[in-house]
C-alpha cells in the first residue's frame, strides 16, 4: 500500500499547482451553469461530470510524459490527422450539410480534433529539429504544413474549426520567430484578398455575417441566435439575476444553452461583475502558461506551452465575440466550460502538456 500510494503521488507531483487550482476553478463554475442551463438534468449533469473525470484523467497522464517523448509523436500524429482529412473528403459522413465524420465501424471520428494538437506538436518538433539551422526555407515548410489540413478542414466546411488551426499555427510560428515583415506582408495581402474570400464563402457563411451586422434583418431566422443571446447577457446587469433565476435561460428563449451559448446563460445570471470574473480566470490561465513557456529550457516546450495558452485565450474570446454579437457565429465552444466531451478533454490534453513542459525542466536540463 505504501508503495502503490508514493506512485500516486509522484504522478501528481507533475501537476502544476497554480494551473491545477484555475483550472478546477473554473470547471467548478462549469458544472454549476451546466446544470442551470439544463434545467437540472440529472443526465446533463452526470454526462458533464464523466466528461470533466475523463479530461482530467487525460490531463493528468499527459502531465507525467516528459517533453522530449511528446515531441516523437508530432509527426506520425500529423501524418495520420492528415490522412483521415483527406479520407474525410473523399468517403466522410455528410451531417447537416457538411462533411467533418469519418466512420471508423465502431465510431463516427472527426479528424480535425485530432489535428488541433498534431499541428503544434509536429510544428514544434520541426523547429526544434531544425533549431540551430533555422532559415527562411524552414517557415515555408511550415507554413505548408500548416495550410494542408487547414484547406481540407475549410473545404468541409468547418470555418470554426478552419479559423482555430490557422491561429494555433500563426502563433507557434510567432514565438519560433517569424519575421515581422512576413507578419505584416500577410496581414496585407489578407486584407486585400477580402473580397475574394467573400465569393468563396457557402451562403451561410455570408448570412452569419451579415447577420452579425443586422440581426434584426432576420430575427426569427439567422439573428435568432445573436438576439436572444445580447438580451440574456444584457439582462444580468451589474450583478446578475442568481442562479438558476435567468429568464431568458430557464423561459428555452437562449439556444444551444449548455455548449455554444453557455456563456449567455453565464452572463445572465451572474451579470457584469461575474463576466469580469470570468475573464480574469482565463487571463490567469493564459499568464501562466506563458510564464511556464518562458522558463521552459527547450524551444519545444517553448511553443507548445505558449501556443496552447494562446489558443485557450483564443477560443474564449472567439466565443465571447460570437455570444455577444461583436463576431460572426463560428461554432466554438467556451473553453472549459461549454458541455462536450470531445472539446474538453481536447484542452484539457492541452493544459497536462503545458504541465509537463513546467515539472520536467530539471529533467529536460540535465
Amino acid at each position: 500500500m505504501p508503495q502503490s500510494s508514493n506512485w500516486f503521488m509522484r504522478r501528481l507531483g507533475h501537476l502544476d499547482g497554480i494551473l491545477l487550482t484555475l483550472v478546477l476553478l473554473l470547471l467548478g463554475i462549469s458544472l454549476a451553469v451546466v446544470a442551470s442551463a439544463s434545467g437540472q438534468s440529472s443526465a446533463r449533469i452526470s454526462g458533464h461530470l464523466v466528461n470533466i473525470g475523463l479530461a482530467l484523467g487525460v490531463m493528468v497522464v499527459m502531465a507525467n510524459v516528459p517533453p522530449h517523448i511528446l515531441s516523437k509523436v508530432g509527426l506520425p500524429l500529423y501524418v495520420t490527422g492528415v490522412v483521415m482529412l483527406i479520407g474525410v473528403a473523399l468517403f466522410g459522413e455528410i451531417r447537416n450539410g457538411s462533411r467533418r465524420w469519418l466512420n471508423l465501424g465502431f465510431m463516427a471520428f472527426q479528424p480535425s480534433e485530432l489535428l488541433k494538437l498534431a499541428l503544434p506538436l509536429m510544428l514544434a518538433w520541426y523547429f526544434q529539429h531544425n533549431e540551430a539551422v533555422l532559415r527562411t526555407k524552414h517557415f515555408l515548410v511550415s507554413g505548408v504544413l500548416l495550410l494542408l489540413p487547414f484547406l481540407l478542414i475549410l473545404r468541409q466546411p468547418d470555418l470554426g474549426t478552419a479559423m482555430m488551426l490557422g491561429a494555433s499555427g500563426f502563433y507557434l510560428l510567432f514565438f519560433a520567430g517569424l519575421p515581422w515583415k512576413v507578419i505584416f506582408g500577410g496581414a496585407a495581402l489578407g486584407a486585400a484578398s477580402l473580397p475574394v474570400a467573400w465569393g468563396l464563402l457557402h451562403d451561410y457563411q455570408q448570412r452569419r455575417v451579415l447577420t452579425l451586422l443586422d440581426p434584426t434583418s432576420d430575427p426569427l431566422g439567422a439573428g435568432y441566435h445573436i438576439i436572444q443571446s445580447t438580451i440574456a447577457i444584457g439582462s444580468g446587469g451589474l450583478f446578475g439575476k442568481g442562479w438558476t433565476q435567468g429568464t431568458q435561460n430557464q423561459l428555452d428563449f437562449v439556444p444551444e444553452r449548455t455548449t455554444d451559448f453557455i456563456f449567455a446563460v453565464f452572463g445572465e445570471e451572474f451579470g457584469y461583475v461575474g463576466v469580469i470574473f470570468l475573464v480574469a480566470l482565463y487571463l490567469a490561465i493564459v499568464a501562466r502558461g506563458l510564464t511556464i513557456a518562458a522558463r521552459a529550457p527547450t524551444l519545444f516546450g517553448r511553443l507548445m506551452a505558449a501556443t496552447i495558452s494562446l489558443n485557450v485565450f483564443t477560443y474564449a474570446f472567439v466565443n465571447m465575440g460570437m455570444v455577444s454579437g461583436i463576431l460572426p457565429v463560428v461554432g466554438v465552444p467556451l473553453p472549459l466550460m461549454s458541455y462536450g466531451g470531445t472539446a474538453l478533454i481536447t484542452l484539457l490534453l492541452g493544459v497536462g502538456i503545458v504541465m509537463s513542459v513546467a515539472t520536467h525542466r530539471q529533467l529536460n536540463k540535465t
